[in-house]
């Protein structure tokens, strides 16, 4: 489905320097300096309200930082046009398509326009990579039937299929195992781990689920009120203390018989 990527790169494939971001003139993201290595698999955890989603789509390019400049391999952003950078990031949003009565695969073929010319319409081999894209997400079983016709879980596989008919170098996505129920959520993360480790494909993925962003990252930033406040290996941040200024709760570690560290739990249930 993808290119195969050489992930050893020194220079951020992707980076954030210094950005800020205001709705109506009140900053969601405050300052934040973001860089991602080509190849890397990266998790952004935070409360709700806390930048995630506004930090991924100025990662895109969807925004335009208020302060500071995003860079794809060391150009501004801005100075790309917008064909180019989505023919190399794809964009999973959490919100889904659901005013326009879109089948699925018409949907997952969509995920193809970058890669076409003024006027032109999809090949067979787009149709194939769609097929593709379908396949390997288990959504083509219901590839016929409409957006509004499904469920909420199977909207988000839906669009990440379409993300991944991009053929895209980078996948940005905003909260994918929203909706999902266990096996899914195990099977997405699953996918998407196998992408970043067999072809190099970079990840970058906004959660709210601590257990399942320690298993599927190997780096995590953990952001608050618009600012990052730690960044490293999920052992490194993912801390009592680090979680309990993030979250202004108290969540302790659950371990085995071994004393190994098995899950993170809040206090109190």
């Amino acid at each position: 489905m993808l290119p195969n990527r050489n992930p050893a790169n020194a220079d951020p494939i992707l980076e954030a320097r210094d950005v800020s971001f205001a709705y109506e003139g009140a900053d969601v993201v405050r300052g934040v300096s973001f860089a991602v290595q080509r190849g890397e698999f990266v998790g952004v955890l935070g409360p709700n309200g806390s930048g995630k989603s506004t930090l991924l789509k100025l990662l895109c390019g969807l925004l335009t930082p208020t302060r500071g400049e995003v860079f794809l391999d060391g150009v501004p952003l801005q100075e790309k046009k917008a064909r180019d950078v989505a023919r190399r990031v794809a964009f999973m949003p959490q919100e889904q398509l659901t005013d326009f009565p879109f089948t699925v695969a018409e949907r997952v073929l969509m995920g193809r326009h970058p890669h076409l010319g003024l006027m032109e319409f999809e090949s067979a081999k787009d149709a194939e990579v769609a097929r593709e894209a379908m396949r390997v997400t288990d959504t083509l079983q219901f590839a016929n039937r409409t957006y509004r016709e499904i469920s909420g879980g199977e909207r988000q596989r839906a669009s990440l299929a379409a993300a991944l008919a991009q053929q895209p170098e980078i996948l940005l996505l905003d909260e994918p195992t929203t909706a999902l129920d266990i096996k899914f959520q195990v099977q997405i993360l699953s996918l998407l781990k196998k992408l970043n480790a067999e072809r190099g494909l970079t990840v970058v993925m906004a959660i709210h689920d601590l257990n399942l962003a320690a298993v599927s990252c190997k780096r995590l930033a953990l952001l608050k009120q618009g600012e990052k406040k730690w960044e490293g290996a999920p052992s490194e941040v993912l801390t009592e203390e680090k979680l309990r200024e993030i979250y202004e709760i108290s969540i302790r570690e659950i371990c085995d018989e071994k004393g190994n560290p098995v899950a993170l739990m809040p206090e109190g249930i």
